[in-house]
C-alpha cells in the first residue's frame, strides 16, 4: 500500500495578464467603455467588477485543474454542477495489476500525525481493506465488485474544468472554516497557485 499527499495541477497554459485583459474587453461591452482601456486599466476594472458583484463577466474564461485527492474529497468536488469532470474509475481500474504497482494508493489524512494511535488505526484499516480487495479479486470478483471494500482514503485523479466565476465560488466554499479538513487542504493548494498565476481575480478570497 502506497501513501501519498494530495496535489493539484493547473492543466492549461495561459498568461494571467492576458486573462484579465480579455475579461476587461468582455466586461466593458456592458458599459460601452472600451475607449477607456489602456495598458493598466484591466486591474482596476476587474477589481471593480468583483466588488460590485458583476461576476457574470468572469464566465468568459475557463481553465482545467487536475486534483489528486481521496475519494471522499472527490465526492465533494463533483457536487459543483457548473463544471465538467473526468475521474479515475474504480469500475475499470484493477489495482492488483502492474500498472498500479499491484497495490492501492491512499491519501494521507492531514489531520492525523504519523506515530499516533489515530494514525495507526487509519493505516491498519486501509491495509485491511487492501487485503480484502485483493482476496475478492482472487476469488473471482470483478474490479467493480471488489471496489465495495475500498476506503474513502483511496487515491483518485479528477479533472475539473470550470469558468472563473465558478472557480471563485468553489474556492470560497471549500476554503471556508466549515470546509472538511482534507477538502480545505486541496482547495488551499489551488488557491495559493491561482493567486500567483492570475492577478486580482482571487485576491479577495481568504483561504489558508
Amino acid at each position: 500500500m502506497k501513501i501519498i499527499k494530495p496535489s493539484v495541477e493547473i492543466v492549461d497554459v495561459f498568461d494571467g495578464q492576458d486573462v484579465i485583459k480579455k475579461l476587461e474587453r468582455c466586461g466593458r461591452v456592458c458599459y460601452k467603455s472600451e475607449h477607456k482601456m489602456n495598458d493598466a486599466s484591466h486591474y482596476k476594472f476587474i477589481q471593480n467588477i468583483i466588488n460590485r458583484g458583476h461576476e457574470s463577466v468572469l464566465e468568459h474564461f475557463s481553465f482545467t485543474v487536475k486534483f489528486i485527492c481521496d475519494r471522499g474529497v472527490s465526492h465533494e468536488i463533483v457536487r459543483h454542477r457548473i463544471a465538467s469532470y473526468s475521474q479515475e474509475s474504480t469500475r475499470y481500474c484493477n489495482y492488483s495489476k502492474n500498472d498500479f504497482g499491484s497495490e492501492i494508493t491512499v491519501i494521507e489524512p492531514c489531520f492525523l500525525v504519523p506515530g499516533t494511535e489515530g494514525y495507526d488505526m487509519w493505516y491498519n484499516a486501509c491495509s485491511s481493506a487492501e487485503d480484502s480487495y485483493f482476496m475478492m479479486l482472487n476469488w473471482g470478483c470483478s474490479p467493480q465488485e471488489a471496489r465495495a471494500v475500498l476506503p474513502n482514503s483511496l487515491k483518485t485523479e479528477l479533472v475539473m474544468t470550470a469558468n472563473i466565476r465558478e472557480w471563485r465560488h468553489f474556492l470560497k466554499l471549500r476554503t471556508s472554516p466549515a470546509a472538511h479538513p482534507q477538502m480545505k487542504e486541496v482547495a488551499g493548494l489551488l488557491l495559493k497557485e491561482l493567486k500567483v498565476k492570475i492577478p486580482v481575480v482571487f485576491d479577495d478570497i481568504g483561504g489558508e
